[in-house]
């Protein structure tokens, strides 16, 4: 299985990061339509053999650690 985050969405593509730190183009219209429906910047998506299926529990996750970090960034 190979993961992916969505880094951004424009002109029709969504821009991908590979767990390696690498980046993807990929046209929208070649991902199912429940997922393309419902991307956005920062999900997480899980590619196996002919599927694709975001992942809520690490796209939670990540939302969860990236917001522990600004606040222990940005202190009061």
């Amino acid at each position: 299985m190979k993961k992916f985050t969505v880094d951004r969405i424009e002109e029709g593509k969504a821009v991908l990061e590979c767990e390696n730190g690498d980046m993807v183009n990929l046209d929208l219209s070649a991902l199912p339509k429940n997922v393309r429906k419902r991307l956005k910047d920062g999900d997480v998506l899980n590619f196996e053999e002919n599927s694709c299926f975001l992942n809520k529990e690490e796209t939670m996750a990540r939302k969860q650690r990236i917001e522990k970090l600004m606040s222990e960034v940005f202190e009061d």
